[in-house]
């Protein structure tokens, strides 16, 4: 134990080099499943953990209000789920043609 630390714990590693973060760790950390952690590496050797706070990681109360109550309604009402039909398909593809796309690009500051 270092100076500075107030606990020590372990964890194993798997065969995979895979771990599991302690529960306290978790807790002090405020991580929940799909979190990510950063890893940084000090001169000394010793390796400090710590939640990375991106906005990615951090819950839209409206959004997900909205996706429960979609996730609701899909599940009340299947009915309600339709396929869409040929001529707004070809009307989707008229609008977007020649257009370059790439769904998985960053917005710019001006589009967010």
């Amino acid at each position: 134990m270092t100076p500075e630390s107030i606990q020590r714990l372990e964890s194993k590693l798997t065969d995979r080099y895979q771990t599991t973060v302690p529960q306290t760790v978790r807790n002090v950390l405020a991580l929940k499943k799909q979190d990510k952690i950063s890893y940084d590496i000090l001169s000394t050797g010793q390796v400090l953990i710590s939640r990375v706070d991106s906005e990615a990681n951090k819950e839209d109360p409206v959004i997900e209000k909205f996706l429960a109550f979609l996730a609701q309604d899909l599940e009340n009402n299947p009915q309600r789920l339709t396929t869409i039909d040929s001529d707004l398909m070809t009307r989707i593809q008229s609008l977007v043609e020649g257009m370059d796309t790439d769904l998985d690009a960053p917005l710019s500051e001006e589009d967010e």
